[in-house]
């Protein structure tokens, strides 16, 4: 059987944009059981109210719902349980400090297959306050607006 190519995304975190300041992004894989990678293979996770965090030099990734396989039995999986991140030990390091100092938190921005292996993209992020979250959205109907305006007002020049 030819091994897989390529990206397949399963789950996407659109929330973390809005929610978040993402500063620097980062591909971790996930040590994951049968099962679990099944389900995924069916295109089925949440990402929305994970995390992750580290502990012990390891990093783990938390309240990430992947739903049991349907085809399972007595050795399916528990939905939102806790997985290890494989990450390198430098990387560990640098996002256990940015953490530590404050203000940062982990956030999983999308989980994928890549080249058959499953990889979440964890991202260290910066929450946003209410009026940040309304300025960005001020900002985003603003540019729609002149988009829109220099369209009609390029229709009328023809």
């Amino acid at each position: 059987m030819p091994r897989e190519r390529g990206e397949k995304v399963i789950a996407t975190n659109r929330r973390a944009r809005h929610d978040y300041n993402l500063e620097k992004s980062y591909e971790a894989g996930l040590v994951l059981t049968g099962t679990e990678v099944k389900s995924l293979r069916q295109g089925r996770a949440n990402l929305s109210d994970g995390y992750a965090y580290i502990k012990g030099g390891e990093a783990f990734l938390d309240a990430v719902h992947i739903p049991e396989y349907s085809q399972g039995h007595w050795t399916n999986h528990s939905a939102k349980r806790i997985r290890k991140l494989l990450l390198h030990r430098d990387e560990i390091h640098k996002l256990e400090h940015a953490v530590s100092a404050g203000g940062y938190t982990l956030i999983p921005l999308r989980l994928y297959f890549s080249d058959g292996r499953a990889k979440v993209e964890i991202a260290l992020a910066k929450g946003k306050r209410e009026f940040d979250k309304r300025q960005t959205l001020r900002e985003r109907q603003d540019t729609r607006e002149a988009e829109r305006a220099m369209r009609t007002r390029n229709r009328m020049g023809e």
